[in-house]
């Protein structure tokens, strides 16, 4: 919900951007009432705003009267700085780590307090996730959310903690749980889940260090699979090798 927009004063630009942001991954397709409401704006300004969105090419009307976001908004987001660089420069790592295990592989950036996924990569012999490219989710619930998390500033670890929602039966919402589980992974280098997000997946991941091993976090890459049991230390090796080759060509 984008909020504070009916109040007096807010501008037409500040309206229209909430009701681009009405719609995630959650909601892809918003009827207008469902978009006036999530935007928090009177229903003949959401007309009026909404009618301007279609006609410039940001949204489009289907024929059931749900409105979905336009291809060419999308195009411009393509544009951004961590989607170009961030994606070209991993694309050939993130295949390989792909081709070698033929498991789920993830590339992601912090945005706030959730995770967003740049990059997946997944085949037949992959375990389901709930994950897609562009999606949102949980810090907490999430291998690629956790290496993000230890390496954010303390008020955002703050403010993640205090919203630790549970997703199935083993995600951890106890803050002191996750604050140990957050310094094991700035001490080890890596992160794992077991079932936190999507019941019958494990994951782990490791950061992405702009420059080196001495840079600033800026991505993490993880992987997906059924069991973490045996083959855990293979593949946190692959992915620091990855992880190395990633942040060594960024620069």
């Amino acid at each position: 919900m984008a909020g504070n927009t009916s109040v007096p004063g807010a501008s037409v630009v500040s309206r229209s951007l909430a009701l681009l942001f009405a719609f995630d991954d959650q909601h892809r397709r918003l009827t207008l009432s469902e978009l006036a409401r999530r935007a928090d704006l009177p229903l003949p300004t959401a007309y009026r705003l909404v009618g301007e969105l279609v006609a410039g090419g940001a949204l489009v009307r289907r024929g059931s009267g749900e409105y979905v976001v336009a291809r060419r908004l999308w195009q411009v987001g393509l544009l951004a700085p961590v989607e170009t660089g961030l994606r070209e420069v991993a694309a050939p790592f993130l295949n390989d780590i792909h081709a070698a295990t033929r498991a789920t592989v993830h590339l992601a950036v912090r945005e706030r307090t959730e995770v967003l996924y740049l990059e997946r990569l997944s085949g037949r012999a992959s375990v389901p996730v709930v994950s897609t490219v562009g999606s949102r989710l949980p810090l907490h619930a999430t291998g690629v959310g956790k290496v993000l998390l230890a390496h954010a500033p303390d008020d955002v670890v703050e403010a993640a903690l205090a919203q630790l929602g549970r997703v199935t039966p083993y995600t951890v919402t106890q803050p002191a749980r996750m604050r140990e589980q957050l310094d094991r992974i700035r001490r080890d280098g890596y992160a794992t889940t077991v079932e936190e997000m999507t019941l019958g997946a494990c994951s782990v991941a490791v950061p992405i260090r702009a420059g080196g091993a001495e840079g600033r976090v800026v991505a993490a890459v993880g992987i997906v699979v059924p069991s973490l049991k045996r083959d855990r230390p293979r593949l946190v090796a692959a992915l620091q090798v990855a992880a190395q080759g990633i942040g060594r060509s960024l620069g």
